[in-house]
């Protein structure tokens, strides 16, 4: 029984780091990925520290960059945030982030939406935020508004058509929708425009995989590819 015991004593501390290891390592993961997601990624100093704009920050910040760089007057959305400034991260409260920068650069947001509850509710944060000056809403269907838009365009952001993540069919019809808004606002672009796409780290490639395709086949190049695709004129 000793020279059992033994050997059982010996495999057990030969062996405990090695389990010890892995378990801390897991634990230092599962930490790292929890402290990443409540970590606040804000877009200061456009609007303050304490909003998150979780996975789309990135593109984000460097979308208001490149406003910055060109002087970008006249903005253009698909898809409007009806929830104002209250959900940065779920939906990127993305009426108000170019509302606000527009307002500080003298430049004016054009949004649209064919959900007039929408527009309403977003109308109603606009004015909260004293953004009505510099902010547009309107309900239309997005292609039709497009096709009859006669300003040139420095920034255009597309997130209109609800895709969703387990119906092909529903996720073919928005990528196709995205697809027609770019084409009926295209002769609107010049070489300096700005294009941001959302939603596009989703199966499937998302809402942008048609406009994608056919903006990197038409002389367009990406800027940066993450949750969002930016892209610029090559």
């Amino acid at each position: 029984m000793g020279m059992w015991y033994q050997l059982h004593t010996l495999f057990y501390f030969c062996w405990m780091p090695v389990y010890v290891y892995i378990i801390s390592a897991i634990v230092i993961i599962i930490g790292a990925i929890l402290y990443e997601r409540k970590k606040t990624k804000p877009l200061y100093p456009l609007l303050p520290k304490h909003l998150n704009f979780g996975k789309r920050q990135i593109t984000l910040l460097r979308t208001l960059e490149l406003l910055n760089e060109r002087k970008a007057k006249i903005l253009l959305e698909t898809g409007i945030a009806r929830k104002g400034i209250l959900q940065t991260r779920a939906d990127g409260a993305s009426t108000i982030v170019f509302g606000t920068w527009a307002k500080k650069n003298n430049a004016h947001l054009y949004s649209v939406d064919i959900d007039p509850v929408a527009t309403q509710m977003a109308g109603e944060a606009i004015a909260h935020l004293g953004l009505n000056k510099y902010v547009t809403p309107v309900t239309s269907d997005s292609v039709s508004y497009l096709k009859g838009f006669d300003q040139k365009v420095d920034f255009l952001y597309l997130d209109s058509y609800d895709f969703p993540k387990g119906d092909t069919d529903g996720q073919r019809k928005s990528q196709e929708h995205h697809l027609k808004e770019f084409r009926a606002i295209e002769n609107q672009l010049h070489d300096r425009s700005i294009v941001l796409i959302d939603d596009c780290r989703l199966p499937n490639g998302g809402k942008g995989k048609l406009v994608m395709d056919y903006l990197l086949a038409n002389g367009w190049k990406i800027e940066l590819k993450k949750y969002q695709n930016l892209l610029v004129k090559a």
